[in-house]
């Protein structure tokens, strides 16, 4: 049996394969484009039937992974502090050799490979599925950044919206932000007004518009009010927009 150490790093791979005493069989590097990484598939194939020729590497998913169990090779990911732990079996080295770490963690897998998991090649239904899965906690990660980042934007600058409104996220928070941006825009709002907002955004949210607007007036002031700058980057302009971009993102990815 022969075994496959992965040395991942983003622009640039090394890869090892040893026998089953530790011998070193083949070694190379290749960049990280399609046809290196086909070559490099076809080189493995070489060695054996990919079902029968595991490969380890420091990750668990990712395009580099994905190719591996496409070919059929099982991929057993482990984690770089595992792997940090048992690297003193091969002696003190000066500095990182990413040859040398494909070399150890072929090695690592043909000695410890019983004790770690494998990823099996998936069914390209279940692959669809875990690429949607990924997509949307990415974009649930971002909501949440963009959120976060709004809310103690409003926190500094504009705590009124917040104490009006549960969720910075929703419709009528992000609705209510894209009128009235700052502090200045707001300062004449009134009742029937706001009843007008409420109406025309359908809001559900229970409260009647002058408990709204008494939450609004007695949010505390800010000594430096919030400026609106469409051309800046990083007011609450570019959150909201991230906000609303996410949600319908995620309405799209929604089974």
């Amino acid at each position: 049996m022969k075994f496959v150490g992965w040395d991942w790093a983003s622009t640039s791979h090394d890869v090892t394969v040893l026998d089953d005493q530790g011998r070193v069989v083949e070694r190379w590097g290749l960049r990280h484009t399609e046809q290196a990484l086909a070559e490099t598939l076809a080189r493995l194939a070489r060695h054996g039937q990919p079902a029968e020729l595991p490969v380890i590497i420091e990750r668990s998913a990712g395009l580099v992974v994905d190719r591996l169990l496409a070919a059929g090779h099982p991929v057993v990911p482990v984690h770089p502090t595992a792997f940090h732990a048992a690297r003193p079996r091969w002696g003190a080295a000066g500095a990182k050799s990413d040859p040398g770490d494909s070399y150890k963690l072929a090695d690592y897998l043909r000695t410890d490979g019983h004790r770690l998991r494998r990823l099996q090649p998936l069914d390209p239904g279940l692959r669809e599925l875990q690429v949607l899965v990924r997509l949307r906690e990415d974009h649930v990660r971002a909501r949440s950044a963009a959120s976060n980042q709004l809310g103690a934007l409003l926190d500094a600058h504009w705590p009124g919206p917040k104490a009006m409104f549960c969720k910075l996220a929703s419709d009528i928070a992000l609705a209510f932000l894209t009128d009235y941006p700052t502090p200045q825009s707001a300062a004449r709002l009134g009742q029937a007004r706001l009843a007008a907002f409420c109406r025309r955004h359908a809001y559900r949210g229970g409260k009647p518009p002058a408990e709204l607007l008494a939450r609004l007036r007695a949010a505390p002031v800010p000594p430096t009010g919030l400026v609106s700058c469409p051309g800046f980057g990083g007011g609450p302009e570019a959150s909201m927009m991230w906000l609303a971009e996410g949600r319908t993102t995620l309405d799209e990815c929604a089974p």
